[in-house]
């Protein structure tokens, strides 16, 4: 995960882009007609929405049969190097990517990384940073709180498991004529689909853990060759879990607790 402070800091370049842009776009994008050129095609076809209405009784079968099977997802950290097809990756990421997003920008970019000499690389940028963040960077209360976790430094999971998807958040883009294409709610758009992603993951059989390795954005953007436009938001390792796995007896708060209904 990017460090806070770097992460404001594409915040706040980004808010000042769209401040500046909002005074320069009519110099910089309006077209022979003066008119402002969106990002979407101006004759861009609606059709009709194809909906099959369930019966309530299959609806409340339905969702009650997804919680279940995500009620079972677990947060893993001990992953088997046994193989997985590249298909069911694709297909996990093309589920993602069904998610909206801000004016349809789909401002995300999942980087799959199988190399193992590319994970090894991905593990000595993270252990480096994470050794200093758990001794320096995140102070006596953080690491206090992750000790029942019995988390450190060491993450054999990157090299273990048989794929990484770096999910990087796109601030913009170029549309055809070269003129820079904004991603409205880049962070949103991209958080709601990370948790698709997760779904997905675990819908297939899988299993993931959802990292965020602080400041270690841009040494691995940069050994990924992703451009500046990108920020990195997740390192997510996937694959079957380990024999010997275990995991912490944690239980979700009941639905009393975080529901409000008005």
């Amino acid at each position: 995960m990017l460090k806070k402070d770097d992460d404001y800091k594409s915040s706040y370049d980004l808010n000042s882009f769209m401040s500046s842009s909002s005074s320069s776009s009519s110099a910089e994008e309006e077209d022979e007609d003066g008119d402002l050129s969106p990002a979407l095609p101006k004759n861009l076809n609606h059709i009709q929405l194809k909906f099959e209405k369930l019966p309530v009784e299959t609806s409340i079968k339905k969702s009650q049969e997804f919680f279940s099977l995500m009620d079972k997802r677990r947060t893993v950290r001990h992953f088997s190097n046994e193989p997985v097809p590249i298909e069911i990756i694709h297909n996990i990421i093309r589920t993602a990517g069904t998610a909206p997003s801000g004016a349809h920008t789909e401002p995300w970019t999942y980087v799959v990384v199988g190399s193992q000499e590319i994970k090894q690389q991905i593990r000595e940028i993270v252990e480096n940073e994470e050794e200093t963040n758990y001794k320096k960077r995140m102070g006596k209360v953080w690491t206090t709180d992750l000790k029942p976790l019995k988390t450190n430094w060491l993450k054999q999971y990157l090299t273990d498991a048989p794929y990484l998807i770096l999910v990087f958040k796109q601030l913009y883009s170029f549309k055809d004529d070269g003129k820079k294409k904004l991603h409205y709610y880049n962070e949103q758009s991209v958080s709601l689909a990370s948790g698709i992603l997760l779904a997905a993951i675990h819908y297939a059989g899988l299993v993931s853990l959802t990292s965020t390795p602080l400041n270690c954005g841009p040494a691995l953007r940069a050994l990924l060759q992703r451009p500046s436009s990108e920020k990195l938001t997740l390192l997510i390792p996937v694959g079957y879990p380990a024999d010997d796995c275990l995991v912490p007896d944690l239980k979700r708060k009941p639905l009393e607790e975080i529901l409000v209904e008005i």
